[in-house]
């Protein structure tokens, strides 16, 4: 069976994505990238998420949305009730997460316990040394991780 994959760009079209049958979902795209969502709509769109639970490919672009470690760490636990969630592409680049929200998203992920792909980007956050280390810990108890893709990019990581 061949599974349609749905695409949601701009604040519009994800009114569409809330008003629909979210139970149908298996394949997810959605950009709400520059939008100013903030913590508020980050877990917003995690609730809405966690009631796609057939979910199993979602990627979740929302670069520069003023996201910090609240609506990080709300995020990743709505996509813990997403159970079938195998393959997850969540581009978190330019937000304001700390470490606190890189460590609690981390942790969170390693609840889905589907998941065996992942790639996720925290560039351009102030996640620092520790948060990298958390998020790192954490995600080395995702069980069914086969590949993962970590994208960085934080101005200064003091290394001794």
């Amino acid at each position: 069976m061949i599974q349609q994959i749905k695409q949601y760009y701009k604040l519009e079209e994800y009114k569409k994505f809330l008003s629909s049958s979210l139970l149908s979902h298996q394949v997810l795209l959605i950009d709400l990238s520059y939008n100013q969502i903030g913590d508020e709509g980050a877990s917003g769109l995690g609730s809405a998420l966690a009631k796609c639970i057939n979910l199993s490919n979602l990627k979740l672009k929302l670069y520069d949305n003023q996201i910090g470690d609240e609506g990080a760490q709300g995020l990743g636990c709505a996509l813990t009730k997403c159970i079938n969630l195998s393959n997850l592409t969540l581009q978190l680049c330019g937000n304001q997460i700390g470490a606190i929200g890189a460590s609690g998203l981390g942790f969170t992920l390693a609840k889905c316990i589907n998941l065996s792909n992942l790639t996720l980007d925290l560039g351009y956050n102030q996640i620092g040394e520790g948060g990298a280390s958390g998020l790192g810990s954490a995600l080395a108890k995702c069980i069914n991780l086969s590949n993962l893709t970590l994208y960085l990019r934080q101005k200064q990581f003091i290394c001794f």
